[in-house]
């Protein structure tokens, strides 16, 4: 594939700098954005938005769509479209027009997402206040594509489509598969708080494990040694409104079972390492902690004294999206000092009664989620817990040892689940790896055979020059006409 030609020579460049007011009501027509090309190349449409018209362009089948602004790592995503529609096109968009006589919009729209895969716009890219940009000229003149005859450009177009929907079905099954063990979590944590995890475990432990009504004057013992003040208890709560236990079991509440229940510092955070860390809502994920991304505070901070995480901790999320309010995380790192920030909650049991892992898998089960969903406040973009519902909320009280035995299968189900999610995590990694093989073969020449009764390469690109002079000549003689046409726009564009 010896041949190539910039983009001036072989399309029609067409930019439309609409900066289009959007409206709620979906009237008029689509407006297509940057958000609306994926990072694969497709269409997406799960967010759009809706333009009032006028007198436009709309995108057609063959229009070659490229994301000529957005950030570095996103600019020079490109699409295609399969059929006419009405869409207007933002101005952060590039639309690229063919003579299909000469080219497959399709290979040409495979290439350029092909370098943007390879991130060679984001090299090229020149940038701006939180954005960066190619602009047409630089596509048209700079961006050179390889020329293959347009029967194997065609060739070449089924095969990459062919593999890439091969691809796209495994992937999917994939994706598929991952949200299949999220559910099988979840599914575990029923099992296990239901105590259909360690039934068995029960049968064979009858002499050993304590009833409940022991269990439940050791709570009140516990209280009295701690001089506990119990809040007022929410009025008809009871568990099995969330969840059905063993009879072996007893239900109480999180501020019977908790030493301390505790806001954390709001003191400013930043980047200076030589702080103490601070968990922030944002280090708790998939109800673990994560100590990447920390943010520190000043050891001169008087914060640290009542902030300071012991190893036990439960930390519950109390403040976030509606989805996200009530994640919580068991703090276990020994020898560690860190800091807790204002949007967490404490709750330090009493080890001996409770263990803080069954806690907090019981808060991130559906249970514990049905619960917060029950009591939460909803304020400006955002839901809260507060620590007062949090300390009423009712939990399951089985016998320590089980609570043991509980944490024990869940661990080992949940190793499980790691490792499988793990091997998809490298498989798709490998899909996407594959996917840029196919592309950079496509347009090395080594994805199909070459004919040799084509049309040489070298006639096509004569053909497209003398096409493209031709259009040119004839711009020449309708310029005077173009500037009394009248122009096109959309209404309430800013």
């Amino acid at each position: 594939m010896p041949w190539k030609a910039d983009i001036n020579y072989v399309t029609m460049l067409g930019q439309k700098l609409w900066h289009a007011t959007h409206n709620k009501e979906r009237k008029g027509v689509l407006h297509f954005r940057p958000m609306n090309i994926s990072v694969t190349g497709e269409i997406d449409l799960s967010a759009v938005k809706y333009v009032e018209e006028s007198n436009y362009d709309p995108l057609m089948k063959g229009d070659i769509v490229f994301n000529n602004t957005n950030s570095p790592e996103l600019i020079g995503k490109t699409t295609y479209i399969k059929q006419d529609t009405n869409w207007a096109y933002s101005n952060h968009m590039t639309k690229i027009r063919v003579n299909t006589e000469l080219l497959d919009p399709v290979w040409i729209a495979f290439f350029l997402h092909t370098k943007y895969l390879q991130g060679f716009f984001k090299m090229q890219c020149t940038h701006h206040v939180n954005q960066a940009s190619i602009n047409s000229s630089y596509l048209s003149q700079r961006v050179n594509i390889p020329l293959p005859p347009l029967p194997e450009q065609h060739r070449i177009v089924a095969k990459i489509e062919e593999l890439l929907t091969q691809l796209d079905a495994g992937v999917a099954s994939l994706k598929k598969a991952q949200t299949q063990l999220k559910r099988y979590r979840q599914a575990v944590l029923k099992a296990a708080f239901e105590g259909r995890l360690t039934q068995e475990w029960r049968e064979e432990h009858k002499g050993e494990i304590e009833p409940a009504e022991i269990l439940s004057k050791k709570i009140t013992g516990e209280q009295k040694k701690w001089n506990h003040r119990k809040s007022k208890e929410i009025e008809n709560i009871d568990i099995r409104r969330y969840v059905e236990i063993p009879e072996e079991w007893i239900s109480t509440q999180i501020q019977n079972i908790a030493r301390v229940i505790q806001y954390g510092s709001s003191e400013k955070a930043d980047d200076n390492t030589s702080g103490i860390p601070i968990i922030r809502m944002g280090n708790l994920k998939d109800g673990k902690i994560d100590f990447s991304n920390l943010k520190y505070i000043s050891k001169n901070s008087p914060d640290i004294s009542k902030c300071l995480l012991q190893l036990g901790d439960v930390l519950f999320n109390r403040t976030n999206s509606a989805e996200l309010v009530g994640k919580t995380a068991v703090f276990n790192r020994e020898s560690y000092e860190a800091v807790f920030a204002s949007y967490l909650i404490r709750v330090r049991v009493d080890n001996e009664l409770y263990s803080p892992d069954f806690l907090s898998y019981y808060i991130n089960s559906s249970f514990g989620r049905k619960y917060i969903s029950s009591v939460v406040s909803q304020q400006v973009g955002q839901a809260n817990v507060n620590g007062t519902k949090l300390a009423n909320m009712v939990i399951p009280y089985p016998d320590i040892s089980e609570q043991k035995e509980i944490i024990s299968e869940i661990e080992r189900h949940f190793s499980q689940i790691d490792h499988v999610e793990q091997t998809i995590e490298t498989s798709l990694r490998q899909a996407e790896t594959l996917r840029q093989t196919i592309l950079k073969q496509a347009f090395e020449g080594k994805l199909v055979p070459q004919d040799p009764n084509d049309e040489p390469a070298s006639v096509l690109l004569e053909r497209i020059k003398a096409e493209k002079a031709s259009r040119a000549a004839e711009g020449k003689k309708g310029k005077t006409l173009q500037r009394r046409s009248p122009k096109r726009t959309i209404k309430n564009a800013d």
